[in-house]
């Protein structure tokens, strides 16, 4: 079977390549805008899951953007990427019930984050406010964005997604656990 854990990381390595992994029904579509205005190859990374929308679309031109109603001063910035934003909407709502504040960040495109101004990536991912990058793949490269990385340092799992996901470590409660780990024992 395939198991394309480290397909991210070598997309984004090769110099010139565009690389797209939309969160939701609404940045696909503005990604597919992107890729047709954009002066060169871009590889679009989709997944075969439903997945809920929750964002608004608009990470898609800076290359990564807040998710939801920002927090200007939070206790953690939560970044990912595709199917993962879901995930970490849904693990933002579980720490904020337990009294922390948390921003979410979908980041599609590094390659476009990186080209932004100093203050528009410092208006994202605020400097000083701990950060946890969580993709469904090698963890190779995020230390360029987040303090602690979840995700697949090993070859994967044949099942169906969610399953696989849970099985890997992607989840929830892997999230929470890095971020109680992050803040010293509490999340």
């Amino acid at each position: 079977t395939h198991q394309p854990v480290e397909q991210l990381a070598g997309l984004r390595a090769m110099p010139n390549l565009h690389v797209l992994r939309p969160a939701d029904a609404n940045e696909t579509s503005r990604a597919w805008e992107d890729a047709v205005n954009h002066d060169g190859p871009t590889a679009m990374i989709l997944s075969r899951q439903d997945i809920r929308v929750v964002t608004d679309g608009s990470a898609i031109t800076n290359g990564a953007g807040v998710v939801g109603d920002d927090t200007s001063d939070p206790d953690v910035i939560l970044i990912g990427t595709g199917s993962e934003v879901s995930l970490c909407v849904d693990a933002a709502d579980t720490l904020r019930a337990s009294g922390r504040s948390v921003r979410v960040v979908s980041m599609p495109s590094w390659d476009r984050f990186r080209s932004q101004t100093v203050a528009l990536r410092n208006s994202v991912l605020t400097p000083g406010v701990p950060t946890v990058s969580v993709e469904a793949g090698s963890t190779f490269g995020w230390h360029e964005w987040s303090d602690r990385q979840v995700g697949i340092d090993r070859f994967g799992a044949s099942a169906p997604g969610g399953v696989a996901l849970d099985r890997l470590g992607i989840n929830v409660e892997a999230i929470v656990g890095t971020v109680s780990e992050l803040l010293g024992g509490e999340a």
